[in-house]
């Protein structure tokens, strides 16, 4: 059963403004695997909740659903995600909507996910995606510590500015960072930032124009062969822009696009043959994208 537990003393990211002025908020959440289920015990402060968990599939993965009611981060907002998942524990998380990054011309926003899981443990981490709003100042950081065998699946879909409002992001700022250690050893860094006046979102060896971006990245085991066989069963032109490599210890999708839904078809069969060729299992959708 899942307790919830608040704690005050817990340590919250940092922020370069006054807490008290914005929204601080902080999750825990500790997956245990007991009785060939997966358990969630969880502890927050602020804003940031975790649904009761769902467990649809046949070898008790625990499904859970991270909510952050005020709907959107403004200008100051710090939002701090630890998730740590045990020994032969496995875990899907996932939102129930886009997290929205608001104009803030003077203040930074500030995302912070801390991921850890144990030898023979999997984390499915797959969000809804990121709007960056014209003239955001906005930060995340996600770091992703992996044990022995332990498998990591996760991606982040951002879309700078409004598309679908016609709103262009032409100022402002976003800057993300991903680090990946297996054994202390990195196995995967990236750091973007795009400011709303670069050439970079404009120019061929950049984001083209398109608003739209993503990357899926898999750490776990999979056959030598698993991105030819991606391949073969995938007609990429049908998604737009995207790509699939294997690196020596990760498998990397990415989309460039302008469509949201397109990026995350993409993920979304990817993710599902990657899912049979390295846990033997095929994807199970979070009930909550069915609604």
């Amino acid at each position: 059963m899942a307790k919830d537990m608040p704690d005050p003393e817990m340590t919250l990211p940092r922020n370069t403004v006054d807490a008290s002025a914005s929204w601080v908020a902080k999750l825990d959440l500790d997956f245990i695997r007991k009785h060939e289920k997966t358990l969630v015990h969880k502890k927050h402060v602020g804003p940031m909740l975790v649904q009761r968990p769902f467990y649809p599939e046949s070898d008790g993965t625990c499904h859970s659903y991270i909510l952050h009611p005020p709907g959107g981060v403004a200008g100051g907002d710090s939002l701090g995600l630890r998730i740590n998942v045990g020994a032969g524990a496995s875990s899907v998380l996932t939102s129930p909507g886009a997290t929205k990054f608001y104009r803030s011309p003077h203040r930074v926003s500030t995302q912070r996910i801390e991921i850890t899981v144990d030898a023979g443990g999997a984390c499915e981490f797959l969000p809804m995606e990121n709007i960056v709003f014209n003239d955001a100042r906005a930060r995340t950081e996600t770091e992703v510590t992996l044990k022995g065998d332990a498998t990591f699946v996760g991606w982040d879909i951002t879309s700078l500015g409004r598309p679908a409002a016609q709103e262009a992001f032409d100022m402002g700022s976003f800057e993300q960072r991903t680090t990946i250690t297996r054994d202390g050893r990195p196995i995967w860094f990236e750091r973007a930032a795009f400011d709303g006046d670069a050439d970079f979102l404009r120019a061929a060896y950049g984001l083209s124009g398109q608003p739209i971006f993503g990357t899926m990245i898999y750490a776990g085991p999979l056959p030598e062969d698993a991105v030819e066989t991606i391949r073969q069963h995938l007609e990429p032109a049908e998604f737009g822009q995207v790509s699939i490599s294997q690196l020596q210890d990760v498998v990397v999708c990415r989309y460039a696009g302008s469509k949201v839904r397109s990026a995350r078809q993409f993920f979304l069969r990817s993710w599902d043959l990657l899912r049979r060729l390295g846990l033997g299992k095929a994807a199970c959708h979070p009930r909550i994208w069915s609604t």
